[in-house]
């Protein structure tokens, strides 16, 4: 079977505030600082990947928006970033109306799918999904569209709980929609190790799904907190902090789990 030429990964969870789009910038940003075409779909009504790569708000024109609703192609929607090898489809406001444009089509689960199937689209290595937290029908689309999902997770107490149902919502994906799409890997992301907790919650991930979850860990981090008021993935801001060097490492592991998959 002919592999496509790109990989598609959705990054999601339903719960906010778990390192989402912090981890969509920086991870696109490690795999394009060693050479991958990299390409950020931001369909986040909020757009904070977009303005985290210094996409302003004003000089946005087509978007994300766009695309989903067919009036622009991947090519008349990507944007360009200061990061080499980085490009991004921005998100704009427009987007909480999307939903009831596209409810009534046929294709409605499909639309990002379809835009990314282009040949336009193939020029990209990688192409990252930053999703909203919540599981409505943007999301749905990205999941449609990819090959696997990575799934940020706070270390806190009721990760598990919502992770369950976010891997219930991938099975039925899976079972409708998209019958290849996969678990990349979920990332625990907000780190501290002087918190007992945050010990017990990775013990506990790790435990229920074993080799899913990545060796690395994510950690808490004054200047990834910092990076994205500057309009830069952290990795640009300061390349020799705790988290920076942690999103480094989780793009080699991305790497490494892709070339076991194509071995496989």
């Amino acid at each position: 079977m002919q592999l496509p030429k790109n990989r598609i990964i959705t990054i999601a969870n339903q719960k906010g505030g778990v390192g989402k789009t912090t981890t969509a910038i920086n991870l696109a940003t490690a795999l394009a600082a060693i050479g991958q075409e990299v390409l950020i779909v931001d369909i986040d009504p909020q757009g904070n990947a977009s303005t985290g790569l210094g996409i302003d708000r004003r000089n946005r024109g087509v978007s994300a928006y766009d695309l989903l609703t067919q009036n622009a192609t991947i090519s008349e929607t990507v944007r360009e970033t200061a990061v080499p090898h980085l490009s991004i489809i921005p998100s704009t406001m427009d987007l909480l109306g999307v939903e009831m444009e596209i409810a009534g089509t046929a294709d409605r689960v499909f639309r990002l799918r379809k835009a990314l199937q282009a040949p336009d689209a193939q020029r990209y290595n990688y192409v990252l999904i930053d999703c909203p937290p919540s599981l409505n029908l943007l999301t749905m689309n990205a999941m449609a569209a990819a090959h696997s999902i990575l799934v940020p997770l706070q270390c806190e107490f009721f990760a598990l709980e919502g992770l369950s149902q976010l891997l219930e919502t991938v099975e039925q994906v899976r079972d409708s929609l998209n019958p290849t799409l996969d678990i990349q890997g979920i990332v625990m992301t907000m780190y501290d190790p002087r918190n007992n907790l945050a010990l017990q919650v990775v013990e506990d991930v790790r435990t229920h799904l074993g080799d899913k979850v990545y060796r690395t860990l994510i950690p808490r981090n004054v200047r990834v907190s910092e990076a994205p008021s500057y309009g830069k993935p952290a990795i640009l801001y300061d390349l020799k902090c705790a988290g920076s060097q942690a999103y480094l490492q989780l793009a080699s592991e991305v790497i490494q789990r892709e070339r076991n998959r194509k071995a496989a």
